[in-house]
């Protein structure tokens, strides 16, 4: 095997990846770069512009939102939501051991979405799930439960 076969093959492994095709998987890879970012260096910082989105291949990495943190690890994506919208970043994101990452570009994942609907639907579906579990965190610090 080569190193795209071995990366595609990795790529499956990850749950968000699990339902796709072979060929959403290349497409991805092929739109995709790597980037390495080492233990304490920030992936994104609030306020950046949303120029592309992440997929942690390894390592993880801590959301900070507002003074709120949580973790994010091999198989979890970052990005999306300033890239789909346009906006700048809320949040930053940092590197708590190395971390090896697929960045795509805002461009180029526009037209894997517009390319690829059961990239978009699994995209959508996995930032629904989030948007549920931070409102389940917000609901907890706010003792709404």
């Amino acid at each position: 095997m080569n190193e795209r076969t071995d990366r595609i093959a990795a790529l499956q492994e990850l749950p968000f990846f699990s339902g796709l095709e072979r060929e959403d998987l290349e497409e991805i890879w092929r739109k995709g770069h790597p980037a390495s970012f080492g233990a304490g260096e920030a992936l994104v910082e609030r306020g950046d512009p949303g120029d592309a989105m992440y997929i942690i291949l390894s390592g993880a990495a801590e959301v900070d939102v507002g003074g709120r943190f949580h973790r994010i690890e091999q198989g979890d994506f970052l990005g999306e939501m300033a890239v789909m919208a346009g906006k700048e970043r809320m949040a930053t994101v940092t590197a708590v051991e190395d971390v090896e990452a697929l960045r795509i570009s805002a461009d180029d994942f526009r037209s894997i979405l517009l390319e690829r609907p059961r990239v978009g639907l699994a995209i959508l579906k996995s930032t629904v799930e989030r948007l549920r579990e931070v409102q389940q965190r917000i609901d907890a610090w706010i003792g709404v439960w």
